[in-house]
């Protein structure tokens, strides 16, 4: 997700809705890129971020206070690659009791990148176990860029999606618990753009109401205080649905996703500008939080200044929506009235 900045595309996205909630509250240290998010079983927020060792943030809630309390990865990554001392786009998901990150080792603006996996039995800084490479590595040749992994559980097996730009969004099965790749099976492509730069990158995947929902970042990801893409031209996150993981997937139109398919769920509005490098989890409630990073238009355009944000999903004809926090409650509080 941490590509080179591009000029976006003629894409062929249908807006969900012309107007958007304003993200949840964020105190503390706030600093975001490619956030990973979740929710600790004894109700301990973490969050991780792209750039240097995988930095570590926690709350009791998700406005915070959050405080960053160190790095998963002291050091950098075990992988023998230039780029391991700086990762990126980290996925984190708690599995039989214990948490796997994977992450990306790469070089800014090439191919030659790597996804690692790492285990912990509590997120905490120095608990980390580096275990190395996935099998998953490209160069300037492959087809597809190895970074930007996301884990997913599909049945009785782990499936990876990952890939940014150029080739576009794809996947493959892992072996056993996600610590390797299933080198037997064969890569699969899930989404492609083939219009300016095939900008699609950071994708997240997961399953609702019968539905496999992929989400991912399209547009100009960074550098906004260097020079403004033109308007709707920067991030936004987009959305495609299937019955399958694996293959099928369309936009709200019914628009094939690997022919430049793909409907907004999210895009700049009000102070809110950018959002991207998503991912979804649930609350303690059992409620959809969809979280992102974004530039604050009044804090600033740097990409040191990106912020975290977050709204909550529901559901509408069977695609999601973004709602606020406020709104969440308001709707648990009339179900709680009613009983």
């Amino acid at each position: 997700m941490f590509s080179q900045c591009c000029i976006l595309f003629l894409f062929l996205f249908s807006v969900v809705y012309a107007s958007y909630p304003a993200p949840g509250a964020c105190i503390g240290s706030c600093w975001a890129h490619d956030p990973a998010l979740i929710r600790r079983q004894d109700g301990t927020w973490f969050r991780f971020n792209t750039g240097g060792c995988i930095g570590i943030w926690k709350s009791r809630s998700l406005s915070g206070p959050w405080v960053n309390v160190g790095e998963a990865l002291k050091g950098g990554s075990i992988i023998p690659i230039e780029g391991n001392k700086s990762l990126w786009a980290p996925d984190v998901h708690l599995i039989e009791s214990k948490y796997y990150m994977t992450y990306s080792v790469s070089i800014f603006g090439t191919r030659n990148s790597a996804i690692g996996v790492a285990t912990s039995p509590d997120m905490e800084p120095g608990s980390w176990t580096d275990l190395g490479s996935t099998g998953l590595q490209s160069s300037q040749s492959t087809p597809y860029n190895a970074i930007d992994s996301n884990l997913i559980k599909s049945g009785d097996h782990f499936l990876m999606n990952f890939g940014s730009f150029g080739g576009g969004i794809f996947q493959v099965p892992m072996s056993d618990l996600p610590t390797k790749i299933d080198t037997h099976e064969k890569i699969n492509k899930l989404a492609y753009n083939a219009t300016g730069r095939h900008s699609g990158e950071g994708s997240y995947m997961f399953h609702r109401h019968g539905f496999y929902y992929l989400l991912y970042s399209a547009g100009t990801c960074c550098g906004y205080k260097d020079k403004m893409p033109s308007r709707g031209e920067e991030y936004q996150i987009v959305m495609c649905r299937s019955r399958s993981p694996s293959s099928g997937f369309v936009n709200m139109d019914g628009t094939d996703c690997t022919q430049s398919g793909g409907s907004t769920l999210l895009a700049s509005h009000d102070d809110v500008y950018g959002p991207g490098g998503q991912g979804v989890t649930t609350t303690e409630s059992g409620d959809l939080l969809l979280y992102y990073h974004y530039a604050n238009r009044t804090l600033g355009m740097a990409d040191g200044d990106y912020v975290f944000g977050y709204n909550y999903l529901k559901f509408r004809d069977g695609w999601p929506y973004v709602t606020s926090a406020h709104e969440e409650r308001t709707a648990s509080t009339e179900k709680t009235r009613r009983k």
